[in-house]
């Protein structure tokens, strides 16, 4: 079993920076790829980004490619999110994942652990 806890969301404006970190519980962290996904208001969940076991392949959806940095640490059980030049359209509970298979922009469904979310809200 996989516990995940995301934090770090909150009430920003457009251009601001945010940092999500998602902290997972389990021996096993370091053989999960690990992603994020969000949800904006009446929207389905999407994918944000992605990364392998290693950190050496990484995905990230086009709406956020060159804002947004997925990373972890193996050490420290932690996967992050660094989201700069934020836009109110990236408002959305972002949701952190654990797969035990490659996470890959066409995957949001069948994923093995998901966090409860946190918020973001970005005002114009």
């Amino acid at each position: 079993q996989v516990q995940l806890v995301e934090s770090g969301g909150g009430l920003v404006q457009a251009g601001d920076s945010l940092r999500l970190s998602c902290a997972a519980s389990g021996r096993t962290f370091r053989s999960y790829a690990m992603g994020w996904f969000r949800q904006a208001p009446g929207k389905v969940r999407i994918f944000v980004a992605a990364i392998n076991w290693s950190g050496n392949v990484i995905y990230y959806a086009d709406s956020v490619q060159g804002r947004f940095t997925i990373s972890r640490d193996n050490a420290m059980n932690t996967v992050y999110l660094r989201m700069n030049s934020l836009k109110p359209e990236d408002t959305a509970v972002y949701y952190c994942a654990a797969d035990a298979s490659p996470l890959t922009p066409s995957r949001t469904t069948g994923i093995d652990y998901w966090g409860k979310g946190t918020l973001v809200t970005v005002s114009s």
